[in-house]
């Protein structure tokens, strides 16, 4: 699928047409899920170029030690796909849910970073540094919702581009994935 320009000159103030509230958003088969992490601002996207923006959370930019490993904790820039749904019985680190999206790199490469809300979700979202996991993006319970249905309709596949800005020169929002 090809990432619309169209969102990338929306998102830079000259819309190719407004955002539809994240309330009245219908999932729909081949729609995407943008990240940018620069701004924390998430985006699921059309195939004809609508869609709904709400704050994220991303990954500490800071090396930690964690479950074993020690890495720079900032979300990685790249495409991904999620393959797998599945539920964490750790309701602090995963939320209410438990619902936890893997993203796996290029499509094929199985990865430790995933898609997740949090207990204290919707106090995180509202704080100017939302640069608060382990790697994974962060979201709301309700936009983990939406993105579980998409990721349904899609035939257990979800197409998640994280970009570190948005404007038409970025070459993530010009490729076919």
């Amino acid at each position: 699928m090809h990432i619309l320009v169209g969102l990338a000159l929306a998102v830079a103030g000259q819309p190719s047409q407004p955002a539809t509230p994240l309330n009245d958003w219908v999932p729909a088969a081949h729609d995407i899920f943008v990240a940018d992490i620069q701004s924390n601002i998430g985006y699921i996207v059309h195939d004809n170029g609508a869609f709904a923006s709400m704050p994220i959370g991303s990954g500490k930019r800071q090396t930690v030690r964690y479950i074993g490993r020690t890495y720079n904790a900032g979300t990685p820039v790249g495409i991904w796909t999620i393959k797998d749904k599945s539920v964490k019985g750790d309701h602090i680190t995963f939320g209410k849910t438990g619902l936890f999206l893997r993203l796996f790199k290029n499509g094929d490469d199985y990865t430790a970073y995933g898609i997740h809300a949090t207990s204290n979700i919707n106090k995180l979202l509202t704080w100017n540094d939302r640069y608060q996991s382990m790697g994974c993006i962060l979201v709301s319970d309700e936009v983990l919702d939406i993105l579980e249905k998409t990721y349904e309709l899609n035939g257990n596949t979800l197409d998640v581009v994280t970009t570190n800005g948005l404007d038409e020169q970025n070459p993530l929002l010009s490729k076919d994935i």
